[in-house]
């Protein structure tokens, strides 16, 4: 079969398919590849490289079940995150030491008091200060803890900053694979942990620890026997919650897990919800996240089994001493070797002795969650984020020849939304077009999202100015084109030049904002009809709003709404139609003027109408800058000035429709069968 004549340098497909293209250094002649010279593609070029078929270098994918998660995080990791914040949370900690330290000198007051009383004279002023010993202590402990609160407040605060910042940036690749609900579980519910553990439960060790110190070091003097036998309490308690202590951080990581997994499942059918009731599928649904809520209900029990033992045995610690310290004591006041007064101090610093002992056990407790909920949201930030886009020595990204309408300055594209107001828009303009380079070019690119290729070896070229489509059957690669140009991922092998400029040269930002994707399903996002068409351009005028309104349809819509483009337009835009929310989508992308403008089957759910008046826009459209639009409707491809056929993977014709109706099977397979109804 010959191959349909194509613009210089291209022309049709491969000789052979499933493979490379033939020859030592590149795709064969004639084969839809970069022209020779200067500008061609580097020796060696035209197959996949050793070891193709993987993701990049670096990506595992996120973690699940069978791939550890790296290295669990331990005391350290917690302090690290009080960065920042170390002057204050020592202030917080030191007025809570302190607080504790006055309330160490009331049992001293009480002694004075009670010996006082036994000697017929009560003494007032140790009662006054006993008092206002007491109110102190409540108005520093008040002071400090709030100041602890605030800091808890800010390590969160910061904590979900980077989260929101790093998950934004991650890898599509990243996406493909997690579960979006699980990651907002762990920004919401496990940093909620962690912040208890960091602001309250570290800071209560340190201030508890001096606490249990000073007690026991007046109570060694006050009666060395006594402190002994509530030694022998605490130890044989202390053993106990010791044994339990080593199973809660487990136990704490399989609960946030089960309800990360909760969380996943749950936004997946209230995303679908119409879906999910127009299939009856309520009951299926409610199993499938009741089980995850069953798993966590069972994670819980074993933790509160684990607590029922801390507890009960912090209790058992208390009670014991005090009985043990009432029975020898109350044998030796009998006996007169020491008076009532040191007994009742004494008995005092048994229970100041179990508070702050019960605080540590408690705060380790909140530790183990922590550091379980600690390693599930590090794990986020081990995942792979998007880098810049450049290649380490691309130094100076390179002038293209001429006129680059791929790279229009940012001031220039803003003012440049008039699409049909060119004088010229007849594409393919002789001379402006010869010194303009191509908006687009793929040079022997390959690509796969696991061990098989999607792409292999396309090369093709779409022209700064004029209305290219993309065609082939479900499955061909033509959303991974797309997905490249946009760079959501990057060619395992090949170039992919942007107005001339290979993308490695040009950060992954100015990019984006020179190409613009409306995808498929036509993402509308909350809020109001105004905030998702500027949401690419948010310093847009309202004469440039109106501009692309009109353009793309609009104004009947804006007309309609009870408050014109300030009318809120619900969750996922449910309050707007399929056809209005791919308008919407196109409106946006206009508004934002980029120099190509990629279109993912923009008419696949409006009626003739609106297809129609969409036809003609994207010809005026075209007469000004690059348009690559998958399609799958006939009259969109018919309307193109070239169309490019792929399948399997491979370009295998590339020309006009009525040309590639006698010279390319595929394609006329394509225009009798499948376009207007593939998906």
């Amino acid at each position: 079969m010959t191959p349909a004549a194509g613009p210089a340098g291209y022309a049709g497909s491969p000789p052979a398919r499933g493979g490379p293209p033939s020859g030592p250094g590149g795709p064969p002649p004639g084969f839809g590849g970069p022209p020779s010279g200067p500008g061609g593609p580097p020796p060696g070029f035209g197959g996949p490289p050793p070891g193709f078929g993987g993701p990049p270098p670096g990506f595992e994918g996120p973690p699940g079940p069978g791939r550890p998660a790296g290295p669990r995080p331990g005391l350290g990791d917690l302090w690290r995150l009080l960065r920042g914040h170390g002057r204050l949370i020592t202030f917080a900690t030191g007025l809570t030491a302190v607080g504790s330290l006055i309330g160490l000198a009331q049992p001293l007051l009480v002694r004075g008091v009670i010996d006082g009383a036994g000697s017929g004279h009560v003494p007032g002023v140790l009662i006054v200060v006993l008092v206002a010993v007491f109110l102190l202590e409540a108005a520093i402990d008040t002071w400090g803890h709030f100041l602890l609160e605030r800091t808890g407040q800010r390590v969160l605060l910061g904590l979900r900053h980077r989260l929101i910042g790093h998950l934004l940036r991650l890898r599509i690749r990243v996406f493909d694979e997690a579960r979006i609900g699980d990651l907002l579980s762990r920004s919401n519910a496990d940093t909620m942990v962690v912040r208890d553990a960091v602001a309250y439960s570290l800071t209560s060790v340190v201030t508890s620890t001096i606490g249990v110190l000073a007690a026991i070091g007046l109570m060694v003097w006050l009666n060395p026997l006594l402190f002994g036998l509530v030694v022998i309490a605490v130890v044989l308690a202390g053993s106990v919650v010791l044994t339990a202590l080593t199973r809660v951080r487990s136990v704490s990581e399989q609960g946030q897990a089960s309800v990360g997994r909760m969380s996943a499942d749950l936004e997946r059918a209230l995303t679908a919800i119409r879906t999910v009731r127009a299939s009856n599928a309520e009951e299926r649904e409610c199993r499938r996240i009741g089980e995850h809520a069953d798993e966590a209900y069972r994670a819980g029990l074993r933790m509160a089994r684990l607590s029922a033992v801390i507890a009960p045995a912090s209790q058992l610690a208390v009670q014991g001493s005090v009985l043990l310290v009432l029975l020898a004591g109350g044998v030796l006041v009998a006996r007169g070797t020491t008076s009532l007064g040191d007994l009742v101090a004494f008995l005092l610093y048994a229970t100041y002795l179990v508070m702050p002992l019960s605080q540590l056990i408690e705060s380790a407790q909140t530790i183990q969650r922590g550091l379980g909920a600690l390693t599930r949201v590090n794990v986020v930030f081990t995942m792979p984020r998007e880098d810049d886009g450049t290649a380490p020595d691309a130094g100076t990204v390179p002038a293209a020849p001429g006129p680059n309408p791929g790279l229009v300055p940012v001031a220039e594209r803003d003012s440049d939304l008039a699409v049909a107001s060119d004088p010229d828009p007849v594409p393919g303009n002789g001379v402006q077009d010869a010194l303009q380079a191509p908006a687009l070019e793929f040079r022997d690119v390959w690509f796969s999202y696991g061990p098989r290729p999607v792409l292999r070896g396309v090369s093709f070229v779409v022209p700064a100015r004029g209305q290219v489509a993309l065609v082939g059957p479900s499955g061909a690669g033509k959303s991974t084109v797309l997905g490249l140009i946009e760079r959501f991922y990057e060619p395992d092998a090949g170039e992919i030049l942007l107005g001339g400029v290979p993308l490695g040269q040009v950060e992954r930002a100015r990019t984006r904002r020179q190409v613009n994707l409306v995808e498929q399903d036509a993402p509308v996002l909350c809020g109001t009809l105004r905030d998702n068409i500027v949401y690419a351009c948010p310093d847009a005028t309202d004469a440039d709003i109106s501009a692309v309104v009109d353009v793309a349809r609009l104004a009947g819509l804006v007309r309609r709404l009870p408050a014109g483009l300030d009318t809120d337009v619900g969750d996922h835009g449910v309050m707007l139609s399929g056809g209005e929310r791919q308008r919407v989508a196109v409106a946006r992308a206009l508004l934002a003027a980029p120099g190509l403008l990629l279109l993912d089957e923009p008419t696949s759910q409006m009626d003739a109408v609106n297809e129609r008046a969409l036809t003609r826009v994207m010809a005026d459209i075209a007469a000004r800058r690059a348009l690559l639009v998958i399609a799958h409707r006939i009259s969109t491809v018919r309307a193109s000035d070239r169309i490019l056929v792929l399948d399997d993977g491979i370009l295998v014709a590339a020309g006009r429709h009525e040309e590639l109706l006698s010279s390319s099977a595929h394609y006329a397979r394509l225009a009798a069968g499948s376009l207007d109804r593939t998906a």
